[in-house]
């Protein structure tokens, strides 16, 4: 069962979200400041963390920057600020969504188990394709049993694509399913993305796959097994 970090600083949207997550099968904690959001965070291991801005305390980008030092835990930012620079500012930060207030509880359920279907993937802890090890759980990647270290957005960029073997995908749909509909950046940033993985992962043999280029199409990890 998947468990929710909830920091939000007011007791009765945090009660919501708490009531809601509970209805489909979430275990939950909840913190209502920034200092206690941290202990938590470490003491708990959430599958994802539900992570207001405003808060008494060090503030939700100051925690995301803490979070991200040692984890690449999925975080959703939840704020009244709904600026295009404010939502850049968090998923630049490494938050993996980003919804505003006023929001419906329902919507921020489906939020969470998209964020999560693009992280863990659906069917299953591993997938390996020769040397190349991706664990959807822990988020480590290995090749040749060396671990290989990537920042979390090309980390669910390979998940993605892992999960989805021999399949093409366009830069847009790429940034939907891993960026977020919310994302109002350029569309580069996925060629960036996939250029820095390749990069990482130079040493994977490519009689066993590669992260193919699809002119006029987009990407694919193109693999002899899936």
């Amino acid at each position: 069962m998947d468990k929710v970090l909830i920091v939000e600083d007011e007791f009765a949207i945090s009660q919501v979200l708490k009531a809601y997550l509970q209805k489909v099968n979430f275990q939950t904690e909840q913190a209502f400041t920034g200092s206690d959001a941290i202990k938590k965070f470490h003491g708990c291991n959430p599958n994802l963390v539900l992570l207001d801005v405003m808060l008494p305390g060090e503030n939700g980008w100051e925690i995301l920057k803490e979070i991200r030092q040692s984890s690449t835990c999925p975080v959703i930012m939840l704020t009244a600020l709904g600026d295009v620079n404010y939502r850049l500012e968090g998923l630049n930060g490494g938050a993996d969504d980003y919804i505003t207030k006023p929001f419906i509880a329902e919507e921020v359920v489906a939020r969470v188990k998209a964020v999560l279907r693009r992280t863990q993937g659906d069917t299953g802890p591993k997938r390996q394709f020769g040397s190349l090890e991706i664990n959807l759980r822990s988020h480590e990647v290995y090749v040749n049993n060396e671990e290989i270290d990537l920042t979390p957005r090309d980390l669910s960029v390979l998940m993605f694509l892992a999960e989805h073997p021999n399949q093409t995908f366009t830069r847009n749909q790429l940034i939907e399913y891993v960026w977020g509909w919310e994302y109002d950046g350029s569309d580069r940033a996925v060629d960036l993305a996939i250029k820095r993985l390749r990069k990482a992962l130079q040493q994977w043999p490519a009689e066993e796959g590669e992260i193919k280029t699809l002119r006029g199409l987009g990407y694919q990890l193109s693999v002899q097994r899936p």
